[in-house]
Parts: structure tokens; C-alpha cells; sequence
């Protein structure tokens, strides 16, 4: 009797975690409850925070296949998870084939905010196209909830052509002005030097980011926590964005910079030591939007240095395209 009640109860808990089905792309799932939704650029993703744990799920919008699992797992994995992230190898699953889908997981544990974090990334295939999943937690329940999801997923081949259709149509009828829309980001690892071929990283970063938004205005922020640094240097800028051609116009209408003390941790802000003035300054770029095999990039050609993107040395700035946001607001900013 006991065995049965508990089974009950299960059921019952197993049933509250999860809604109603819902559809994305090709993608047909049931999403976990009580999480948050958020359309990205590309994708549809799920988060949780319960105090110091939280998870985040993605669904990404399926794309042409490499012609291979294995292939399309790993272009998957570098461009999804290891993307400016200290992360080992990816221990994997072997394919398992059904219905003429394909499917492979793999995951890895990296660092963020000093707490561990486990990725595990599943894609789909049948080596026309293929489809990524993707979960980041920092606590094994959540990987229970995204297991759950994973078994649940339907994937219609049959909508390919269709969502292909109106993939084009819509990039026919949009010029660069939407496709610059997003987050892009520049998050590079501080290092002193190379030994016996491992680079030697510090432990402190450099970070950019710009935020285009599909209203025509923009946010704009940079930090700078390194060890040659005695304060943790930080400003942000808004204003408002045009693009006719292949020309981006920034027009400023605000902006702060400062330095803040350091802690034990990379992190972590101490308080602030003193504000910096920060010059407006309207520039137009000319920019391009590069896809390699791991990265869509923007590329930002001033003609030379420039007060938000820093000294003018490859010709151009290159920033990536992200779902995830890695600078974080100092007391008292918002």
C-alpha cells in the first residue's frame, strides 16, 4: 500500500513539474512549470532561480546538418557551451537512432561565480538538420527536469520546408537593421604568457558588450578586472542606433564610468573608489556580420580607437553573438 501511495504522490509531482505542450520551430515539448520564458534570439529558454541554485534550459532553432551526429554535436557544442567558457572535453553518450532522428548528449562542469556548473547540450539529427537543446544548473534536480523534457520532445521534419519558406521570406524583407538585433559580447581571458604550449591565464578578464535593441536604441557596457589593475574598472552607455547599409551610427545620449575595489574574488565588487568621465562620442561604423563554424561575429570598423571599444589595433572590433550576459552591475549602478 505504501509502494502505491508513493507512487501516487510521484506521479502526482512529476505532473506539476512540467505545463501544458507548447511548439518552437520544429520542436514540439512540454515546458518545465513556474520557470521563466524568454525569447531569444534563435531560441526559446526556461530559467529557475531557487535561492542559491538555478538552471536555465534552451531550445535553439534547428539548422542545416553537418551530414553526421558526431560532427553536428561537436560544431553544437563549441559554438553553444564552450564559447568563452574554461570547460573540459564533454563526456558523451552514444547515438541512439529512432524514427530517423539521431540523438547524442554530452556534458562538462565549468565555473561561474565561484559555483560549479553542469552543462549538458543534446542534439538532434537526421543529417538534413538538426536540433540543439541545452541545459546549464548548478543543482541535479533541475538535470532530472531537463531529462524529462528531452524524452517528451517531438521533432516534425515534415516543417522543415515550411519554417525554411518563411525563413527566407523574412530575411528577404529585412535588411542588416534586425540582424544586428541582440547581445553581442566580448569576454577575453587576461594571461601572461605561454609555457611548454598552456597558456598561463591570471585569473582576470576583459568584457564588452553591446545590446541593440529592436526599438532603435542600444546599452553599452564594458569591465575590467585585471591583475596589473589596482581597481575593477567599469562604465556603461546608452543611446540610440541607425543602420543605413552597411553603415551602424551610434548616437550617445548618456554614459558613467568608474573604479571599484577589489575582493579575494574575480567576481565579487568592492566599493567604489572614484568616478571617471566618460566621453560622448557618435561614431559610424562600417560593420559586417561574419558565421564561422562556431560564432556569428559583428565586426565594427571605426576607422580607429573609439571610447567604448578601446584602442583601434586589428582594423576592426569583433564582437560575438550571445544568449548569455557576463557583466554584472556594481553597487549602486543600475
Amino acid at each position: 500500500m505504501k509502494s502505491i501511495i508513493l507512487a501516487i504522490v510521484l506521479t502526482m509531482f512529476t505532473a506539476n513539474l512540467f505545463a501544458q505542450k507548447e511548439k518552437f520551430d520544429i520542436v514540439t515539448y512540454t515546458p518545465p512549470a513556474d520557470w521563466k520564458m524568454q525569447q531569444g534570439n534563435g531560441n526559446i529558454s526556461y530559467s529557475r532561480i531557487d535561492g542559491a541554485s538555478w538552471a536555465q534550459i534552451a531550445i535553439y532553432q534547428h539548422r542545416n546538418s553537418e551530414g553526421e551526429i558526431q560532427t553536428d554535436f561537436d560544431k553544437d557544442w563549441n559554438e553553444l557551451v564552450a564559447q568563452g567558457k574554461t570547460i573540459s572535453d564533454p563526456e558523451k553518450t552514444a547515438p541512439k537512432t529512432s524514427d530517423g532522428w539521431t540523438v547524442m548528449s554530452g556534458s562538462a562542469i565549468w565555473q561561474y561565480n565561484g559555483a560549479n556548473v553542469a552543462s549538458m547540450l543534446t542534439v538532434f539529427s537526421n543529417n538534413r538538420v538538426c536540433v540543439a537543446v541545452l541545459c546549464n544548473s548548478t543543482a541535479m534536480p533541475y538535470m532530472k527536469i531537463y531529462q524529462s523534457l528531452i524524452d517528451n520532445i517531438d521533432l516534425d521534419a515534415n516543417a522543415v520546408s515550411e519554417t525554411n519558406s518563411e525563413s527566407e521570406t523574412n530575411a528577404n524583407a529585412n535588411s542588416n537593421h534586425t540582424s544586428i538585433v541582440g547581445l553581442w559580447k566580448i569576454n577575453s581571458a587576461e594571461t601572461r604568457g605561454v609555457v611548454n604550449h598552456f597558456i598561463l591565464y591570471t585569473g582576470g578578464y576583459i568584457r564588452k558588450e553591446y545590446t541593440f535593441k529592436s526599438d532603435g536604441t542600444y546599452f553599452y557596457c564594458f569591465k575590467t578586472w585585471s591583475v596589473h589593475i589596482d581597481n575593477i574598472l567599469y562604465g556603461n552607455e546608452t543611446g540610440t542606433w541607425t543602420v543605413n547599409g552597411d553603415k551602424l551610427t551610434l548616437t550617445p545620449t548618456k554614459g558613467m564610468s568608474g573604479e571599484w575595489k577589489k575582493t579575494n574574488n574575480t567576481q565579487e565588487w568592492g566599493s567604489l573608489v572614484k568616478k571617471n568621465n566618460w566621453k560622448l562620442e557618435k561614431t559610424t561604423y562600417q560593420f559586417n556580420i561574419h558565421n564561422d563554424e562556431v560564432a556569428t561575429i559583428l565586426r565594427l570598423d571605426s576607422g580607429g580607437a573609439t571610447e567604448r571599444d578601446g584602442a583601434y589595433t586589428n582594423k576592426y572590433f569583433s564582437y560575438v553573438l550571445s544568449d548569455i550576459k557576463y557583466i554584472d552591475f556594481p553597487p549602486g549602478v543600475k
